[in-house]
């Protein structure tokens, strides 16, 4: 089987997601469940550790540059990989959440990194 552009692989990918989720109203709401905890737990990290970090200055103010850089870097990508066609609305909560998850994940390590050791 030859692939040919990307909305293939995210067919391929995706569609058996969107069959499960619309076989009933539980599994899209496990689906939507786990994207708003991903999305709490995402925001909540990167609150917590935006907020250890303290004032801004030259290093601080790099390392929240590098944690934005790291959000923008996974919605881009979230955007390339995601279907456009179908459930969208699962979609956009997905790739706000993992790109908070992804900055909050940077930011715990190297806050631990930099202020632990």
């Amino acid at each position: 089987m030859k692939i040919k552009s990307i909305s293939e692989i995210s067919y391929t990918i995706f569609y058996p997601l969107k069959t499960w989720a619309e076989k009933s109203t539980g599994n899209w709401n496990i689906l939507l469940g786990i994207g708003i905890i991903l999305l709490l737990v995402g925001g909540i990290l990167t609150y917590v550790f935006q907020k250890k970090l303290g004032k801004a200055d030259e290093r601080t103010n790099q390392i929240s540059l590098k944690s934005t850089l790291i959000m923008l870097c996974g919605v881009i990508l979230c955007d390339v990989i995601f279907p456009k066609e179908y459930m969208w609305q699962i979609f956009l909560l997905f790739k706000y959440s993992l790109a908070f998850f992804a900055s909050g994940i940077y930011l715990a390590v190297r806050y631990k990194k930099d202020f632990l050791n």
